[in-house]
């Protein structure tokens, strides 16, 4: 009820105001049954922004941090965190890392719609990054579709560091759905995983027109990480 009031009362009809986003292919979100939105991602709004414009509930795994935090801002951010569809996860790998995926699961298994990033974290410049097989695994165990997202100048209004967003437009980019039912009981083969996830960003980079770097973004951020020391 309160991601439902937040989106369609409260919060959605504000943000739409300020910002307006525009959306090509909304048709390609499937009316019904469990499917995965393989976004870009590019700025922290972007996780507000996609469920915003699709008519279904949104989930989303986001680290658990958010939801840990202290004090009255620890609280806001976890109201909102939560007010918005996203799911904590403890993203420290090993089990964790399995936690999280049988999490994910658990959503689509309720016939719902689950929101994931392949590229693991925010890009830290702008460009698109090799994919995660994550994404690949959650699909062929869970045996749906997917369907890419392209999200648009969401790093223009609010970059990577800053508190609040500046006004301006954003744009969503919805691909058709892709069926990756050929593979099905594939999902402990490396090679099937790196496979589907490596066609999954050709369809966002595709869709974004980003530049691609074939390097995992996390690697790049601690690179600038430790240049900077």
């Amino acid at each position: 009820m309160f991601y439902w009031l937040m989106k369609h009362l409260i919060a959605g009809p504000l943000l739409k105001g300020i910002f307006r986003p525009w959306v090509i292919g909304l048709e390609n979100v499937p009316a019904t049954g469990a499917v995965i939105l393989a976004s870009n991602h590019l700025s922290f709004i972007d996780s507000i922004f996609l469920p915003l414009v699709v008519d279904r509930h949104v989930s989303f795994l986001a680290k658990s941090d958010y939801f840990t935090r202290k004090g009255f801002k620890g609280w806001a951010t976890k109201s909102f965190m939560i007010a918005t569809g996203q799911i904590p996860i403890d993203r420290s790998g090993g089990k964790a890392s399995e936690d999280s995926l049988n999490t994910g699961l658990a959503v689509l298994a309720r016939g719902e719609i689950l929101g994931i990033y392949p590229e693991g974290t925010r890009s830290p410049d702008g460009k698109l990054y090799r994919g995660r097989t994550g994404v690949a695994r959650m699909i062929l165990e869970g045996q749906v579709p997917v369907v890419p997202v392209a999200m648009v100048d969401t790093e223009k209004i609010m970059p990577i560091g800053t508190r609040l967003p500046k006004v301006g437009r954003i744009g969503i980019v919805i691909g058709k759905p892709l069926d990756f039912s050929r593979f099905e009981g594939m999902e402990g083969d490396r090679f099937i995983l790196r496979s589907v996830t490596d066609e999954i960003m050709y369809q966002l980079h595709a869709l974004s027109e980003q530049e691609y770097d074939d390097v995992y973004a996390s690697s790049v951020k601690e690179k600038r990480a430790s240049l900077s020391r």
